[in-house]
């Protein structure tokens, strides 16, 4: 492979594309190895991909739409935003959105690692993460020229900052930040100047938490202006697999991002936008997922703690972030030899040197295995 193949990688001219990190899960292939080789084979919790069937309510509606010739519409059929809208207000609480504020996308992650430059962040601006956050936050900002800035919860951004990044409940931590918090995030935001997107993807998953999204009315009043909330079916419908997000809020900057993804051809295929409106319809299917992730982590915790970890965070999300008191590789080594792979914290900042995190995205069947090897 030629360096030109490489994220920052020099071409035939000689210009650098952008300074990207290192993919973070390429450094786990020695420990996933050692998983690997237990006798019992490999419970990987390092990543959060779904593993339960798609729910039949959305395969059939895939399979309805399967002969579409055309291009899809890039805003999204009428019916599509419409129950997004309804979904929205019914499950969380959202009210006043308009269905011309709702924009489909291709999961979260390729919104996440393109919203800065869409929304003209330049060289020179300050992107605010969270101080562990999702590594693609970071990403986006680089892909745009921009430096981050981690901030602890209730920290201000600085001045210069022209988009500041949300996520509650959280990845890694699972970290939920209540209404007060979200709004004292919201005014800090604003008094600056700054977008704020508010990455929901976990909203569905409160546990000792109940999340609420930046588009309630007890966080932003009666205003959703700058305010952009980002969500995804990956985990909430199981739907990973065929990459189907949407992002809302502030009716204006949606215009902007709807213009701009016309252009690039960021279009949600129409089976998927056929499926997604089924999925906002139905909250059947969101229960019985919600059912099974409560079920894993009611297994993994208990377990965890009897060998000596300490669990903190963990009040809503996909992940338990867990800790024994040791460097994070340490610990990636300790349960690489029982079999088990987890994603050191480091992945996520500076600050989840001494945590890993653990993910519920395994089979009954593997997070018992996991179980069992803990209290070995």
């Amino acid at each position: 492979m030629s360096p030109a193949d490489h994220p920052g990688g020099t071409g035939p001219s000689g210009r650098r594309g952008p300074d990207l990190p290192s993919f973070p899960w390429d450094s786990l292939s020695g420990y996933a190895s050692v998983a690997r080789a237990h006798p019992e084979g490999v419970v990987d919790l390092s990543v959060g991909t779904p593993v339960d069937p798609v729910p039949p309510v959305l395969q059939r509606a895939l399979s309805a739409a399967a002969d579409s010739p055309g291009y899809p519409a890039t805003h999204g059929t009428e019916q599509l935003r419409e129950a997004a809208v309804d979904s929205l207000d019914r499950r969380y609480g959202i009210r006043g959105l308009a269905a011309d504020a709702v924009l489909p996308t291709l999961g979260s992650k390729e919104l996440v690692a393109w919203l800065p430059m869409l929304l003209g962040v330049r060289p020179g601006d300050l992107v605010a993460i969270p101080d562990l956050a999702y590594p693609t936050y970071e990403v986006g900002a680089r892909l745009a020229g921009a430096e981050t800035v981690r901030l602890s919860p209730g920290q201000a951004p600085p001045a210069g900052t022209a988009l500041v990044w949300l996520n509650s409940p959280s990845n890694p931590t699972g970290r939920v930040l209540d209404a007060e918090q979200l709004a004292t995030s919201v005014r800090a935001a604003r008094d600056v100047g700054a977008v704020v997107a508010s990455d929901e993807c976990y909203l569905s998953l409160g546990w000792e938490a109940e999340p609420v999204s930046v588009l309630h009315p007890s966080v932003c009043g009666d205003s959703f202006e700058g305010l952009l909330a980002v969500h995804s079916l990956s985990k909430s419908s199981n739907f990973a697999g065929y990459r189907a997000g949407l992002v809302t809020g502030d009716s204006e900057l949606v215009r902007g991002l709807l213009e701009l993804r016309k252009h690039a051809g960021m279009i949600v295929p129409r089976p998927v936008q056929e499926a997604m409106t089924v999925a906002f319809r139905d909250d059947d299917h969101v229960r019985v997922q919600r059912d099974l992730y409560a079920s894993r982590r009611a297994v993994l915790w208990p377990e965890l703690e009897r060998a000596g970890f300490t669990v903190e965070h963990s009040r809503g999300g996909l992940y338990l972030w867990a800790t024994r008191g040791e460097d994070a590789w340490q610990t990636v080594d300790w349960l690489a030899q029982r079999g088990i792979l987890a994603a050191p914290g480091t992945f996520y900042g500076p600050g989840g040197g001494e945590h890993v995190r653990i993910g519920l995205t395994a089979t009954d069947e593997r997070v018992d295995a996991a179980a069992k090897r803990l209290a070995e």
